[in-house]
């Protein structure tokens, strides 16, 4: 008895001295979890914000982000990061606040998840730092030749078909002369004493003038694969490709005007006032956007996507309210160094759109009148409702 005694005082002091280190080995554990609890794919998603933001290396385009989670709220900060706007708009005193400061200028809204989000602010927490045995997430070599071999395709599609067309008009020149040559022979010269040659050429010039004049006649008013030379070698691949910024942070009047709108060179500044060297063009073409501003002369973009005169056509209700992706109709720009018109822009092409494409209905209070709609879709009857259901098909809609 005395014994057991003994040894059960002995495994208690034992316990006692034990677990004081025993918890705070734990603690610190759970602590090293949890504040390297970040992936790979953090680095790899911070490479949006690099554009505007340092960890620790001063104001750019926007704030240092060094001590950003100690500052504001992680709930604050996710919102902040997903749409800076929403917040603005809804009255947020700290939103505006920053929105103020620096020039009223948006940042762009950002497509992560609450989780990719807090990744990168544990990231951000770390300055920029991944945990010790985790390597930065990279593309494989194979898909990263396969998208610039797919870019450059893309790139030689549009000069292929310019060059297509440019040698069925000159096909369609010589082959008009042979065709007068033909007939006169045939009619008073007689020099070709084998008339099937004649015949052969006859038919063959009309094949070719047909199909010219099917292109051209086509063509009318549009103007698909026009790839114009621009004032600045504006690149959209590096800037809305590698460097992923949003369409509206240059264009951003497509959400609340009829035009997209040319961004001015003060937009440019934004980002260009620190960055003066480009990897491809060196200081050249970014120079010119320094000449601009000094002569305060606008840069003289030259428009590529045009619609004939004749024909209504409103951003903010397709971007804003119809939820259309600007690649829908403008192509994936991010692909081009330089933008082409990629689809043909034609009533036909549009008509097409409006048949399938789905209208927000439901969520929006504008199509409330819609009440027999409304009540097919609730009876089934329906399973949704495209433009063309609620008078995309009218023509007072987009002639005027």
């Amino acid at each position: 008895m005395i014994m057991n005694k003994f040894v059960n005082v002995r495994r208690r002091k034992t316990f006692r001295l034990m677990l004081p280190p025993f918890l705070f080995f734990i603690l610190f554990l759970t602590s090293f979890s949890i504040s390297f609890g970040q992936t790979a794919e953090a680095e790899q998603n911070f490479a949006q914000c690099k554009a505007c933001h340092t960890i620790g290396g001063g104001r750019l385009v926007g704030p240092d982000l060094k001590g950003v989670t100690d500052k504001y709220p992680q709930v604050w900060l996710i919102k902040f990061i997903q749409n800076s706007q929403a917040l603005v708009k809804s009255g947020n005193k700290e939103a505006i606040k920053i929105f103020n400061e620096y020039n009223k200028f948006p940042m762009p809204s950002h497509n992560l998840t609450d989780a990719q989000v807090k990744d990168i602010l544990l990231y951000i927490k770390h300055d920029g730092k991944l945990p010790a045995g985790v390597s930065a997430k990279k593309a494989p070599i194979k898909t990263a030749v396969a998208t610039a071999r797919q870019a450059n395709q893309e790139e030689r599609y549009f000069e292929q078909k310019r060059d297509a067309r440019r040698n069925l008009a000159i096909a369609a020149i010589i082959f008009g002369i042979l065709l007068l040559l033909s007939i006169f022979d045939l009619i008073f010269a007689h020099y070709l004493k084998a008339k099937w040659i004649h015949y052969v050429i006859i038919l063959v010039a009309l094949w070719i003038l047909g199909e010219w004049t099917w292109d051209f006649t086509t063509s009318l008013g549009r103007q698909q694969n026009y790839q114009p030379d621009q004032p600045i070698a504006f690149s959209h691949k590096v800037h809305a490709g590698q460097n992923q910024i949003n369409c509206e942070y240059c264009h951003f009047t497509a959400e609340t005007s009829m035009n997209a709108g040319i961004p001015p060179a003060s937009v440019c500044m934004n980002c260009h006032s620190l960055v003066k060297k480009g990897k491809l063009t060196g200081t050249k073409e970014i120079a010119k956007i320094y000449a601009a501003i000094k002569e305060k002369k606008p840069i003289k973009w030259v428009k590529v996507d045009n619609l004939p005169a004749f024909v209504y056509f409103n951003h903010e209700q397709h971007v804003k309210v119809g939820k259309i992706d600007c690649k829908e109709c403008h192509g994936d720009v991010a692909k081009m160094d330089q933008v082409a018109e990629v689809h043909q822009l034609s009533m036909g092409w549009c008509l097409d759109c409006h048949r399938q494409h789905k209208v927000q209905f439901s969520s929006n209070k504008f199509y409330a009148k819609y009440k027999k709609l409304h009540e097919e879709l609730n009876a089934g009857k329906i399973d949704k409702v495209t433009v063309t259901m609620v008078g995309g098909e009218d023509c007072a809609k987009c002639h005027y």
